[in-house]
């Protein structure tokens, strides 16, 4: 029997690994990866808090289970990180937050006030009054749009549009697989932060009917703070293989600037300013998948 396990809040966890060409499994305790001439490597499985399994990977049932167990994220996602094909939920749904974001999403005028949140953060100024969240979701979109073009023109890149196929990836320029590269390993890690919440990613309020619609609307508030400037400056630069620049770059941001302290905060900011009130848990609620004999106030710690 294992002991205990002590998990590691979300916020002080290092942010996403990619594995590439490998076996993952648990040898002697340690989440490992093995490769092809049976060198292992050990991963600090619960510190991270999203491990983005490019392909060529397996991973055994012990190594998937263990990862829950520590409320690791697992993404099997195509090459650099482009396209997501499955997750493994690390256990950190709750019932009471559940219906507190489908109640959001389900209420118009509680949906609106939280969209509304989400401009405001976003743009850093109020939206214009009056407007209904389709009506919010065109003026966003002309506004990103500059703001792409803005960016792509201060960087010194030739900028088209955003537009890429996932399954045409090498016939995107340049500019577009940087940016897709770069939200890739974004929407990994604010992934992470929903479920760690206690919520769904696929109930969403600007990003609607989607099984990321959620991560989407929170990925968009720190989109343009850090990783697409800096994907533009990768662009422009010619390299090799500017989708392996990208996640480096990505990497040190998301340490560099703490990201996930921030995510879950602004998840309940957002979602508060719908003015409702979060429902009282059942008492026959299931424990979450890591147990905390007392709790530390914070959501991100599972409690």
């Amino acid at each position: 029997m294992l002991p205990p396990l002590k998990p590691i809040a979300m916020k002080e966890r290092v942010s996403l690994v990619f594995i590439e060409k490998g076996q993952i499994d648990v040898k002697d305790g340690a989440f490992v990866v093995i490769d092809e001439t049976g060198i292992r490597t050990h991963i600090p499985v619960g510190s991270i808090a999203c491990i983005m399994l490019e392909p060529g990977t397996r991973v055994s049932h012990h190594a998937a289970a263990l990862a829950a167990r520590a409320g690791t994220l697992l993404v099997w996602v195509g090459e650099a990180g482009v396209r997501l094909y499955a997750a493994g939920q690390p256990g950190g749904a709750r019932s009471d937050r559940l219906l507190y974001q489908a109640k959001l999403a389900l209420d118009d005028n509680a949906r609106l006030k939280v969209v509304r949140k989400m401009y405001e953060i976003r743009f850093g100024e109020k939206p214009p009054e009056r407007r209904s969240v389709e009506q919010l979701r065109g003026i966003e979109g002309a506004r990103v749009r500059k703001l792409y073009q803005l960016l792509a023109k201060q960087a010194g890149v030739e900028w088209k549009g955003r537009n890429y196929d996932h399954t045409q990836w090498d016939n995107s320029d340049t500019a577009n697989r940087c940016i897709s590269s770069a939200t890739a390993c974004l929407y990994g890690i604010s992934e992470a932060a929903v479920l760690a919440a206690g919520y769904a990613p696929a109930i969403g309020f600007i990003h609607t009917g989607k099984p990321l619609s959620f991560v989407y609307d929170i990925a968009d508030l720190f989109k343009f703070d850090d990783i697409i400037p800096h994907a533009f400056k990768i662009a422009a630069k010619n390299y090799p293989n500017p989708e392996r620049e990208v996640r480096l770059m990505c990497r040190d941001i998301f340490r560099q600037s703490k990201i996930l302290r921030k995510i879950i905060p602004t998840i309940e900011e957002v979602l508060a300013a719908g003015e409702l009130v979060i429902p009282t848990p059942a008492e026959e609620n299931i424990a979450p998948a890591i147990p905390n004999p007392e709790s530390i106030g914070d959501v991100g710690h599972r409690n």
